[in-house]
């Protein structure tokens, strides 16, 4: 019998920090389309399916494996005030600085290079660099662009719009993922797993219903009206399946030869996003756990979140001085290492001493935790029930019993 998920998959020694970087850098070459008027202004891969980019299938990727870390590190024993604490610190301060040098460094240059002045940029009264940073922070984005930039590149020319950073629209639902994984752990869903796999299964289901055209989910709540909840959090839940039924799911040599083909078929000829993307997202498991060869591939650095977030203002910024015309080796090479630097400077300068925060709290808030814990403990005594509660305080208990 093949070996199963949870007996192969070791935390410190996969791949999937190498997958990573490989859609990240993935997503430069389809955006490469409409950003620098390449594969006919369209995004890549979209030559060959009808539903899905090839930057799409690497977005898949991500909230795939996302949802399988992210559901492991639920199941551990952190708070939820901790967990939020760390999903914070990993998301936001390189989305700040991502924005920052958007709005106070990219878009200047971009806006001089073009008009050949500074005037009107600094003192714009619609889409003001100066809210940019304010008006996206917190991962909405709100203001797209800055100071009506951007009809003279080929997104804006071909497209009849601009966005400094268009994939980032992603990470709001990303974070609204964690949300929902946190509160299944504060609830003790993830550790019946079969009550998590039942909300995680929903959500796939919901997937497939919306890709079917099968009933109206508006009539089930007007967020389904918004297609990209359940196409990003579907793969989000396949995920989190694999978190929580690694037990069950066997790492096949053979079904994994299966599942690149029939990804393949679905994405060439239809049923990609129905069920193709999650024989995909097996392969990526598979791969993350027997190509050994590009372990610790983050060593010099976890760049893929920084390749991620910098890589389309990038993109944009090179249009302004016309990179595209050097030809598509060129413009990908110049991009390619640009946004690499940006990445390793962003995990070394802010990233990783923001993580390394993970644990830290205050010193108020610890000598208050310290005055409370005799009463807070005393409550839980009263109202905990070991044999009939998943909470730390009783597995505590029952330790102590």
């Amino acid at each position: 019998m093949p070996r199963t998920l949870q007996e192969s998959f070791d935390p410190r020694a996969n791949s999937i920090g190498f997958l990573r970087w490989l859609m990240a850098f993935a997503v430069i070459f389809s955006h490469a389309g409409p950003l620098a008027g390449f594969y006919g202004g369209r995004d890549l891969g979209t030559q060959i399916s009808s539903e899905q980019s090839i930057g799409g299938v690497a977005v898949a990727g991500f909230f795939f494996l996302s949802g399988f870390l992210i559901t492991k590190s639920r199941m551990g024993s952190s708070t939820i005030f901790r967990y939020f604490w760390r999903r914070g610190l990993r998301i936001f301060p390189a989305w700040w600085l991502a924005l920052l040098l958007t709005g106070f460094v990219l878009a200047p240059l971009a806006w001089r290079q073009e008009a050949g002045t500074w005037d009107g940029f600094w003192n714009a009264t619609d889409e003001s660099p100066l809210t940019y940073f304010f008006h996206n922070m917190w991962l909405t984005l709100v203001q797209k662009n800055i100071a009506g930039m951007g009809t003279s590149i080929p997104f804006g020319a071909d497209h009849g719009g601009f966005d400094w950073n268009g994939s980032a629209w992603t990470l709001v639902y990303e974070f609204r993922a964690y949300i929902i994984v946190g509160l299944l752990g504060l609830f003790g869903m993830l550790w019946h797993r079969w009550i998590g796999g039942a909300v995680a299964g929903i959500i796939i289901l919901l997937a497939c219903m919306q890709w079917a055209y099968v009933g109206n989910l508006t009539m089930i709540n007007g967020l389904f009206g918004n297609i990209f909840y359940l196409l990003l959090l579907a793969p989000f839940a396949f995920g989190m399946l694999f978190a929580l039924f690694g037990d069950k799911i066997p790492i096949d040599d053979r079904l994994a030869i299966a599942a690149v083909i029939f990804a393949g078929v679905t994405y060439a000829f239809g049923g990609w996003l129905f069920i193709g993307q999650y024989a995909f997202c097996y392969v990526l498991m598979w791969f993350a756990i027997r190509v050994k060869a590009v372990q610790g591939w983050e060593r010099p650095g976890d760049m893929s979140y920084g390749i991620y977030i910098f890589a389309w203002p990038i993109m944009q910024f090179a249009a302004y001085f016309d990179l595209q015309s050097a030809g598509w080796l060129v413009y990908h090479l110049v991009v390619v290492v640009v946004v690499h630097v940006l990445a390793f400077g962003s995990w070394h300068l802010i990233e990783k001493p923001a993580l390394s925060l993970k644990n830290w709290t205050p010193r108020w808030l610890v000598w208050l935790l310290a005055r409370w814990k005799p009463v807070e403990d005393r409550i839980r005594d009263r109202i905990v029930v070991p044999g009939f509660s998943s909470t730390r305080r009783a597995r505590e208990l029952e330790a102590a019993a």
